[in-house]
């Protein structure tokens, strides 16, 4: 492992079991943390094909993320160009047939509690962060904030910040009534993140 990664950190969060009990498929966290790391992606939690995998958005989430960010493969799973640090760092586990919500169950919150802040200083050279989704929303920005609200103010945070709505393809609706986040923000974004990585 590069000597630049943040080993004595990350080895502790990958030995992290304080939740395990109340995971379906038991602890397995999973981050990608670089010391250099200019981009933070702040997600909301592994899902079960990343959980199986062991690498971050290594799924049709990530690859329309991957697109609206304009990097490569390679590019993205640099830890020393993109750190990324999920609210819950394990699958949460999934919402049954018979309730009434469908879909992943929310973060762990015992993640952000443990881990996060701890973590953040740590990245000590991040210049762009990228908000995935309410849970990171709220935990970053200290506000209860509808990611349709937050998009539309996205110049007030932007070049340090941007809130973006998860990629998964369950957001297509979304993408269709809020056109101007991949007509408008998403090349103010590509030009971002270029910019950083050609200064790396």
């Amino acid at each position: 492992m590069p000597s630049e990664q943040l080993i004595p950190l990350q080895t502790d969060i990958e030995q992290c079991q304080i939740c395990a009990d109340s995971l379906p498929l038991g602890a397995k966290p999973i981050v990608q943390l670089g010391k250099y790391a200019k981009i933070l992606i702040a997600g909301q939690a592994p899902g079960q094909k990343t959980h199986h995998k062991g690498r971050p958005f290594d799924d049709a989430s990530g690859e329309r993320l991957r697109a609206w960010l304009g990097v490569t493969k390679e590019q993205f799973y640099d830890p020393n160009l993109f750190a990324i640090v999920p609210m819950g760092f394990c699958f949460p586990g999934s919402y049954s047939p018979t309730d009434k919500k469908s879909g992943d169950k929310p973060p762990r919150t015992e993640c952000a509690i443990a881990w996060r802040q701890s973590v953040l200083e740590q990245l000590e050279h991040i210049e762009l962060t990228l908000l995935v989704g309410k849970y990171a929303i709220e935990w970053h920005l200290q506000q209860k904030i509808s990611v349709t609200q937050s998009v539309s103010n996205w110049q007030t945070r932007w070049p340090a910040t941007l809130v973006m709505p998860h990629p998964s393809p369950r957001n297509n609706i979304w993408l269709k009534r809020n056109p101007d986040f991949e007509q408008q923000i998403v090349p103010q974004l590509q030009k971002r993140v270029a910019q950083l990585i050609s200064a790396a």
